[in-house]
């Protein structure tokens, strides 16, 4: 637990200071060349935004059926690894409703009630502690689903690793191409939901260095 701790301690800088980076100099000019090319009319990119919320709505549905199937014996290796992976998005979805509400971030984009963004009126920056669908962007929800389900699946069932990324970094550039989310929103949100993976894993007592397919799991 140390090691992990002193690692997240590192990332956690390392994704600090590339916030920073982006919100002094990268976001805003970003958010104006996806709306000056017109990149969040390309129908693939917005499909691609569509699988995490969708995961978070069956995901209480995955863990019932899970708790159900446990009743007959052990858990395989990839349901034991879909029943954290649940468990880590629900976690860090609330997770980041609570970093939502103290950031306070205007959204680079105008997408209902005429919330304030950057394309819209102009309107950048943080307003700590303001709550409303219009303050949310910071760290990014989206993200942090993508991240907090997939680094299960990279760090438990390491077949999966390159389609997962691949899958993955798909999803998370399309936010901001869509301009759903700034730069700096997407890394952050990226980092909570693969922090959160991270330990969830640590905490189900996975041996993530093996992937036995016929072999069950019995811890709960």
């Amino acid at each position: 637990m140390q090691n992990l701790l002193r690692r997240s301690l590192i990332a956690l800088a390392i994704c600090l200071g590339a916030v920073l980076v982006c919100i002094s100099g990268l976001n805003r000019p970003t958010a104006f060349f996806v709306d000056r090319h017109h990149l969040d009319q390309v129908k693939v990119l917005h499909w691609l935004t569509y699988p995490p919320p969708e995961l978070q709505t069956w995901s209480p549905l995955i863990l019932t059926a899970l708790a159900l199937r446990r009743t007959w014996g052990p858990w395989s290796r990839w349901q034991k690894a879909l029943f954290v992976a649940s468990v880590s998005l629900i976690v860090t979805d609330q997770f980041r409703v609570c970093l939502g509400d103290v950031c306070g971030r205007y959204w680079p984009e105008t997408w209902f009630e005429n919330n304030p963004s950057l394309i819209g009126n102009g309107t950048y920056g943080f307003h700590p502690f303001e709550r409303g669908d219009d303050l949310g962007s910071f760290p990014s929800g989206h993200a942090a689903r993508i991240l907090s389900f997939v680094v299960v699946w990279i760090m438990v069932m390491p077949r999966t690793r390159v389609i997962s990324a691949i899958i993955s970094v798909a999803m998370l550039v399309s936010l901001v191409l869509m301009n759903y989310h700034f730069v700096s929103d997407v890394i952050a949100g990226a980092f909570l939901g693969a922090i959160i993976a991270a330990y969830a894993v640590h905490l189900a007592s996975f041996p993530c260095h093996a992937e036995p397919s016929s072999v069950a799991i019995g811890e709960s």
